[in-house]
């Protein structure tokens, strides 16, 4: 018999056992299997000399503050910013949980040697590693299985290289530092800003990466709201059936384009030169997470947490390799895989792998790259065909195996052909594409606007010289402001911390200072939605009046700025790959939350002056009418004028709103409704309503194992005062659906309408549940009053009894139909 000293219970070990630790019970059944461990107890499997057991993800995690100090239960800005001097942890609050690790905590103290099995990354080094601290093992040696897939053979393969656990230090240095800064971060923010802002009863939820997000998501909307077309003239003309634009500029005058026409009209087009060139597309690169949830958004709307959840099933059932990859590359190790993988797939797509010598594949370095290849490599089918798949999980798939073929076709070629021409010295030029040899892009269906298809346009042939009558004409256009963002669009500047880019090069670049990581953003958008900052409308992401209100009321541009939180990810990365010291790190988030907690005290202003542009920097100054940038000579058009919709803003009002960016006191407009003011990025003064309780959702977390509770704040209430009331399951009756147009009070659910809360002091506003014969819902009624409008809905009748279609609109309080012109 040997005594266990190493987790200071003194257990004493009869039999020689090997405990290997997964991050959920399915993982542990393929494991078990493997191992030959059949014989199933409660809460783990054995045999083999093995005992595998599992957790339900995060068991443990952070303690809130209240834990550390019960004076901290009282929310208080004279507390903040609490940092704990070590961090100490705890075991979720849940039952089965607790149940489950006191089996982990039993096997590990009578083990002969520990397996940590959770996922190959950094939350699950972070799960593992946390487990066996609580357990009180913590200096107990492990080893580490590193899995890419759950086939058999991956698996084998992975216990053949078992690695010392120590070998993943870093990993884990990198994953506490994540923790333990959303935790420092995420506490002292948000306590901060809900004790000044919340009013006793709203919970202002701010995060390290979720803040940010939600900041592009509010400038993008601002940018949308402000912008003002412009009209501009296009000059064109059209010979042999082909469409010829003018090679200057657009022309901002209608009379400036017309001289043109003027002047080529019932003139001779001549063709003046004619360049073909070759252009060589080459393949999309195989998947990594992020361009998963991309593709699978834009192409079918699915949003990335369903993406996500879809191709973990995948995984756990053998069909697919590790989806929370950031690298969208294979190793050389994996290469003499993928012709087997093939092979097994012809059974799906047999027509499109008979094209390919599965003996002689080109493996370019777009495809294989050690030095991209990170903790995993790009998400590619095992060759294990799943039985049937839902709809949603099919086109995951197929899009997989599909993208694993595409990167073995040849490239599309296409030739580029431009034409110059003249009319009376008035140059223009016409462009086309022919598709000389289709290559990759047969395996996917001709995708595309109508504009994309109008500039592919196939051109005849052409002579230089040639000549002919032709038709001019003006085409009116009008500038058209930034689309709205969608998960598609929102995970790509996510991914590169708000920089846009195309370029793959560039792209691979700036993924080391992303937002968040492949596998949380899906998780941070969530959070948003389910915290009522943002909502979602089909594809489309807008931030609501309450994530407008959060951003205007966040004065610290740090907290919001996409680059700070992009380099804080870099510098995890270091950490994860033995480069920086973790402290340095931590001391770097504790001083950005000092400073934080400082910047919010200092509400005053300089009364001396105005302020600073917020386009330019410069000096604002006074004006006739307004206040403008003192560098208006030099172009800048920032302007603020002394009234805003009626009201007049006096110098003091004008003086907060440049130097604090926001009025907390509330103005009434004319129309009677309360809102606050605040100067966007975009240089504009915008009003908000003022929130209420009834806007503010219900839950949501902060984090992998850091949850807030439901039913009141965490650690007690601001100032001691009041807590959140407690739900009585239906969120309408509680929270309501929205704010009422005409007084601003909460709208809640009753039997026949969502009507207003304020019904008792006279409000009569309310939407009816049923209208023309449709029934509607409440995510309906939600979408009438965040956005005034609905998408077209079916099933209306008229009073003959005849089915039509039409958009609900909310106008000054009252509903009317809107139809298609």
């Amino acid at each position: 018999m040997r005594r266990d000293k190493d987790c200071g219970y003194g257990a004493f070990v009869a039999k020689t056992m090997k405990v290997v630790l997964t991050e959920k019970p399915s993982v542990a059944r393929d494991i078990a299997s493997f191992l030959k461990a059949r014989s199933r107890h409660d809460g783990y499997y054995e045999g083999q000399d093995y005992q595998v057991t599992w957790a339900f993800g995060h068991l443990v995690t952070l303690k809130e503050p209240a834990e550390y100090d019960p004076a901290l239960k009282k929310w208080s800005l004279s507390t903040l910013p609490f940092v704990p001097e070590r961090f100490e942890l705890k075991l979720i609050d849940d039952k089965g949980a607790r149940k489950q690790f006191s089996v982990i905590k039993r096997l590990f103290h009578s083990a002969s040697e520990l397996i940590c099995a959770t996922d190959a990354g950094r939350e699950g080094e972070l799960i593992f590693r946390y487990i066996l601290l609580m357990t009180g093992c913590g200096q107990r040696p492990f080893k580490r299985l590193w899995l890419s897939s759950l086939t058999q053979d991956a698996i084998r393969q992975a216990f053949d290289e078992l690695r010392s656990g120590s070998d993943y230090d870093s990993l884990y240095a990198a994953a506490k530092c994540r923790s333990e800064s959303d935790w420092i971060v995420g506490i002292n923010a948000t306590r901060n800003f809900t004790v000044r802002y919340g009013a006793g009863h709203i919970l202002w939820s701010v995060g390290r990466v979720q803040t940010p997000v939600l900041s592009m998501i509010v400038h993008r909307d601002d940018t949308i709201r402000n912008f003002k077309p412009e009209p501009f003239w296009e000059l064109k003309t059209e010979y042999r059936e082909v469409v010829f634009k003018f090679r200057g500029d657009r022309f901002q005058q209608e009379e400036d384009a017309k001289v043109l026409l003027t002047r080529v009209r019932d003139q001779p087009f001549v063709i003046q030169k004619v360049e073909s060139k070759q252009q060589k597309v080459q393949p999309p690169q195989l998947y990594d997470l992020t361009e998963l949830q991309r593709d699978m958004n834009r192409r079918y709307g699915m949003s990335a947490a369903d993406t996500l959840k879809i191709a973990q099933s995948l995984y756990e059932s053998k069909a697919i390799t590790y989806p929370r990859t950031d690298s969208r590359f294979l190793s050389k190790a994996v290469k003499s895989e993928v012709p087997d993988i093939l092979n097994k797939l012809k059974a799906m797509k047999g027509e499109e792998i008979s094209k390919l010598d599965l003996e002689d594949l080109r493996f370019t370095s777009r495809v294989v790259n050690d030095k991209k290849v990170g903790d995993h490599h790009a998400i590619i089918p095992t060759g294990k065909l799943p039985n049937t798949l839902p709809p949603q999980s099919q086109k995951v798939f197929d899009a997989i195996v599909t993208r694993l073929i595409a990167v073995f076709y040849p490239p599309c070629l296409k030739e580029i052909t431009t034409v110059d021409g003249t009319s009376n010295d008035v140059p223009f030029r016409a462009k086309g594409v022919r598709v000389v040899a289709p290559g990759w892009t047969v395996l996917y269906p001709r995708t595309g606007s109508k504009d994309d298809r109008n500039e592919e346009q196939e051109l005849p042939a052409f002579s230089p010289g040639e000549s002919g009558p032709h038709q001019p004409f003006i085409k009116a256009g009008e500038t058209k402001p930034p689309s709205h963002f969608t998960e598609n669009s929102l995970l790509g500047a996510m991914e590169t911390a708000g920089k846009f880019v195309d370029d793959e090069s560039l792209k691979d670049a700036l993924k080391e200072k992303g937002l968040g990581t492949p596998a949380t953003r899906a998780a941070i958008i969530e959070t948003l939605l389910k915290r009522g900052y943002i909502v979602r409308t089909k594809k489309i992401l807008t931030a609501t009046d309450l994530g407008r209100y959060l951003i205007a009321l966040v004065h610290d541009p740090n907290l919001k700025s996409p680059e700070l939180t992009g380099e804080w990810e870099s510098k995890l990365k270091e950490i994860e790959q033995g480069q920086l010291d973790p402290q340095q790190f931590m001391n770097d988030i504790v001083r950005f939350t000092h400073d934080l907690v400082h910047e919010s005290n200092a509400v005053g202003v300089d009364r001396s002056r105005l302020g600073n542009c917020p386009l330019c920097g410069r000096e604002v100054i006074e004006g006739r009418r307004g206040y403008g940038c003192s560098g208006w000579k030099e172009g800048c058009p920032f302007v603020l004028w002394k009234e805003y919709k009626g009201i007049p803003l006096s110098v003091e009002q004008i003086r907060r709103l440049i130097q604090r960016r926001i009025l907390l006191q509330p103005v009434t407009l004319p129309d009677n409704h309360r809102v606050i003011l605040y100067l966007s990025d975009t240089g504009a003064v915008m009003d908000i309503p003022v929130p209420n309780r009834g806007q503010q959702s219900h839950g949501g977390t902060s984090g992998k194992g850091h949850r807030k509770t439901q039913s009141r704040r965490p650690g007690g209430s601001p100032k001691g005062e009041r807590t959140r009331p407690t739900t009585t399951g239906n969120e309408a009756d509680d929270q309501g659906i929205g704010s009422c147009p005409l007084c601003g009070k909460a709208v809640v659910e009753r039997e026949k309408a969502f009507s207003c809360s304020g019904w008792e002091q006279g409000c009569k506003f309310a939407i009816w549940k049923t209208i023309a014969g449709k029934r509607l819902r409440m995510s309906t009624a939600k979408t009438l009053l965040n956005k005034g409008k609905t998408s077209r809905l079916k099933g209306f009748q008229s009073k003959s009894g005849k089915p039509f279609e039409a958009r609900l609109k909310l106008e000054d309080g009252k509903i009317h139909f809107e139809f298609d012109s």
